[in-house]
């Protein structure tokens, strides 16, 4: 998670003060054939990162605007990230769809937030013309948590509420009880999933966090007729760096023209 400072704004959205920021042109006039971007950041993440920076600078570029934000208990929201769940950042998302925003959103999910991204999709279809997820990780509380826990991990989960994991980002991430619960509500890769918008997966395939085989997962339960996997062969999770960047960008234009033409 990089540290980059930069002023933002604040919205009381429910329960929770939601900081977020506008990336666009100077004198920015919205046009309602060409959608804006919504980034949504991963778990213990914020909009900070690089992928989102990098999407800004583009859409500035591009004369689009993109709207970023932090969940709550992340960033500069307000809250414990202890506290949250999958429901919770979705309705944070949710709310930043309907206050914040207007138009066509092409959204962006990055990890956790390319689940939230489907979440939010089904939630709002009419203002959703796209989807490009990076390394997407629907149900990855119960798929890539939970069912990889042993016996004394989940016993451990269960009595002290929070198992806190080891990870290559430094900080240990505290993985709740109530997120694995709470996450159960929400799961998508049982069944079918009724987005019929055209979708876009980028996934390394030396991704140690979300297996490749989640993104092949998702495209088989989508509905969309227009879904299409980018496979970086050499690609870990972070999906950081410039030749990865530029398949995101490539990747969104690519949705973006789409609707535009259409």
């Amino acid at each position: 998670m990089m540290t980059e400072h930069f002023e933002f704004k604040t919205a009381q959205l429910g329960q929770h003060t939601i900081a977020y920021r506008h990336d666009e042109p100077v004198q920015f006039q919205p046009n309602p054939n060409q959608p804006n971007l919504l980034f949504l950041p991963g778990f213990f993440s914020d909009m900070t990162g690089s992928k989102a920076s990098f999407l800004a600078a583009r859409c500035v570029a591009d004369g689009r605007r993109l709207t970023r934000f932090d969940y709550s208990g992340h960033g500069q929201s307000s809250g414990k990230f202890i506290d949250g769940c999958i429901g919770d950042w979705l309705a944070d998302a949710i709310a930043v769809v309907d206050t914040l925003t207007t138009g066509k959103l092409i959204l962006v999910g990055s990890s956790m937030g390319g689940w939230i991204m489907l979440l939010l999709a089904l939630a709002r279809p009419e203002r959703v013309a796209g989807l490009v997820g990076i390394a997407a990780a629907p149900d990855f509380t119960q798929d890539l948590v939970w069912e990889l826990l042993t016996p004394t991990q989940k016993h451990e989960m269960q009595t002290n509420g929070v198992l806190y994991e080891p990870s290559e980002y430094g900080t240990p991430l505290p993985y709740t009880y109530k997120l694995v619960e709470e996450g159960r509500k929400h799961l998508l890769l049982r069944g079918p999933i009724p987005i019929t918008c055209p979708v876009r997966l980028i996934q390394g395939k030396l991704d140690n966090d979300v297996p490749w085989q989640t993104a092949e997962k998702l495209a088989v339960q989508l509905q969309s007729k227009d879904v299409h996997i980018t496979y970086i062969e050499d690609g870990d999770h972070r999906l950081s760096r410039d030749a990865d960047l530029e398949i995101l960008w490539r990747e969104v234009q690519d949705i973006a023209g789409f609707i535009n033409v259409k």
